[in-house]
């Protein structure tokens, strides 16, 4: 053989030999991080039942404070979280020593400082387990019930971008009444033998009030995000008019993604990912009422959508409105990690999952059996969406690699 003939079989050797070692790096890489998804999923799956027990790890801390430690640009709770049950537990049980009326909003809600001084979100229970909610997917008053369930879906998702919730009853005649603030105190009223109120909002009215079954009432409890991290608010692109008769631009714009990523913080970082992970947890609730969305402050698009306010949700499960997909089914892209999830949750292991998630609450039952089965009606629909993009794109460009490193100092 030719000098000039061996040097471009070497050549070819060696291009064949640089292509195979990558395609084999890629493979092992892609699935390394597989197993880790798959370990993943096991841990949360290990981990679903929370015990609510207030002894905590460490001692010298209040459950408030290692609340707050666990909050991250990237998450609000980390994967592991032993001492979960104790925060929850402390969120049931310390003693109110503040009520006032809610921040502002649209939704009747009170704000309650905890002994510690820890601040959370009373929402009062208006409807219900077997109540559905008819009309517009985001008609009705706020479901306390949805805003415990919706924090445990983020959990099984994986997401760890929802604050903690739990349910919680309250006497508002022995805990409330005699620490609230006097705005508070002047919405209080009496319906027959119940307690009620209907406190400030943009829909409060006296007419609607809250009641409790005597004068303990139903609700949720929220934990307040450490003030430290302040919140940015925004308006989701793929936000509604509420406005009968007047489309948003993604509504009839097939092009509409294409704008969205030529725009900040979509064109780059997480957050375009982000707004499809939400659509994914929003469409499984039910939850069509994400006009605006909150990150932390200054954080140029690197921190978390935070899902706060999941309370439009569980309100019609025979209602699967698709639209709440728009970002996923516009864009065609998804991160792998999301992608491994659902489909571990696949067969009814996501109801299966939160039914058990959510049999450890003091208000359990928190929903319904149609709501549940819903859940896995839905996850279908994901699925089937997902499909079609990598039907038509290829799996290469909708699965999308963002995996990022989180530590917890």
């Amino acid at each position: 053989m030719k000098l000039k003939q061996r040097v471009v079989l070497l050549a070819i050797l060696l291009v064949i030999f640089i292509f195979t070692k990558v395609f084999l790096l890629d493979n092992l890489d892609t699935s390394a991080a597989n197993r880790e998804d798959q370990r993943s999923f096991q841990r949360m799956m290990g981990s679903l039942r929370v015990e609510l027990d207030p002894r905590l790890e460490h001692t010298l801390q209040s459950p408030w404070e290692i609340a707050a430690q666990w909050v991250v640009p990237r998450e609000v709770y980390p994967e592991e979280t032993p001492e979960l049950g104790a925060v929850m537990h402390a969120m049931i049980t310390k003693k109110i020593i503040k009520a006032d009326v809610g921040y502002k909003g649209t939704q009747l809600k009170a704000l309650l400082i905890l002994e510690g001084g820890q601040k959370v979100v009373f929402k009062p229970k208006r409807y219900a387990r077997d109540y559905v909610v008819e009309g517009e997917p985001y008609a009705g008053y706020d479901r306390h019930n949805a805003e415990v369930a919706a924090f445990h879906l983020d959990r099984i998702l994986g997401f760890r971008r929802a604050p903690l919730v739990v349910g919680r009853f309250v006497n508002l005649r022995t805990e409330i009444k005699p620490v609230a603030t006097e705005q508070l105190l002047g919405t209080f009223m009496a319906v027959g033998n119940n307690t009620c109120f209907y406190g400030k909002c943009y829909y409060c009215r006296e007419t609607e009030p809250a009641c409790a079954d005597g004068d303990v009432m139903e609700g949720s409890v929220t934990l307040w995000l450490p003030d430290v991290w302040p919140l940015q608010k925004h308006r989701h692109p793929w936000g509604r008019t509420y406005r009968e008769g007047k489309l948003a631009r993604w509504e009839y714009d097939e092009s509409y993604c294409d704008a969205v990523k030529k725009t900040s913080p979509y064109d780059s970082g997480p957050r375009l990912l982000d707004i499809i992970d939400t659509a994914i947890f929003d469409y499984l609730i039910g939850n069509a009422d994400r006009h605006h969305y909150e990150s932390f402050q200054d954080d140029e698009g690197a921190s978390m959508l935070i899902l706060l306010d999941n309370a439009k949700s569980f309100g019609n499960p025979a209602l699967d409105e698709r639209s709440i997909l728009a970002p996923l089914y516009q864009c065609c892209i998804i991160r792998v990690s999301t992608w491994n999830r659902l489909n571990y949750l696949k067969n009814g292991v996501l109801k299966s999952a939160l039914k058990t998630a959510l049999s450890h609450d003091p208000i359990s039952p928190v929903l319904s059996d149609p709501h549940l089965d819903a859940l896995d009606q839905r996850l279908l629909g994901i699925l089937a969406t997902v499909k079609q993009c990598t039907d038509q794109f290829g799996p290469d460009v909708v699965l999308v690699e963002d995996r990022m490193t989180l530590s917890h100092l």
